[in-house]
């Protein structure tokens, strides 16, 4: 292949990737939430204030998120970033989830975590982070955090390539979504008997 035509091809291709990560681009600076004027205000965000402020004292249950997405932030739509404050009692989990449209990037503040994901090929990662270490869990593949320290609280904060990076909690979508018990039987290979256990547990939350 000549030269410009490789040249040509890499551009073409590094195009599409782009095209194809994140969210839509828009075709203005920002998008107003609500067709109002926008001013310094508008770009402002106070929801996390009780989760950071209040990052030593343990979450009432075992596991709390505070989120900044576009729902909470509607000054994000078209922005393609979001955070979350996730605080976490002392033996706390953020169960296993995924998160389809981004990326997490994953930056404990307070305490020590057990972090992991699953790639495609069924391969398990797993760290231990210390407070100011970093993990990134790649976009869509199941992940997890667990506090295993039983007697002090952890914080983290997680930054998402996405204004609404989606979270799929994987208990709740497969026991707790009204899937066919004998079909989650067959596909665990189990009994429905045992289905029927993970989903009264799934309901309970």
């Amino acid at each position: 292949m000549a030269p410009n035509a490789l040249l040509a091809l890499s551009l073409v291709l590094a195009t599409a990737s782009h095209a194809l990560a994140g969210d839509p681009d828009i075709t203005t600076d920002f998008v107003v939430p609500g067709g109002t004027v926008a001013n310094p205000a508008t770009f402002t965000f106070t929801g996390l204030r009780s989760a950071v402020q209040g990052a030593g004292v343990p979450p009432a249950s075992p596991f709390k998120v505070t989120k900044a997405s576009q729902v909470e932030f509607p000054s994000l739509d078209g922005q393609s970033v979001s955070m979350a404050v996730l605080q976490y009692a002392p033996g706390g989990i953020n169960a296993l989830h995924t998160h389809p449209r981004s990326a997490e990037l994953l930056l404990v503040v307070k305490g020590w975590l057990e972090v992991g994901f699953v790639d495609s090929a069924n391969k398990l990662f797993v760290q231990t982070l210390q407070t100011g270490d970093m993990f990134v869990f790649p976009k869509g593949l199941p992940h997890y955090q667990l506090n295993r320290d039983g007697k002090y609280p952890a914080v983290a904060v997680s930054a998402f390539g996405s204004a609404n990076a989606g979270t799929v909690v994987l208990p709740k979508a497969l026991f707790a979504s009204g899937i066919g018990k004998d079909v989650l039987a067959k596909s665990f290979k189990t009994d429905v008997g045992t289905v029927e256990k993970l989903v009264a547990a799934a309901a309970m939350g």
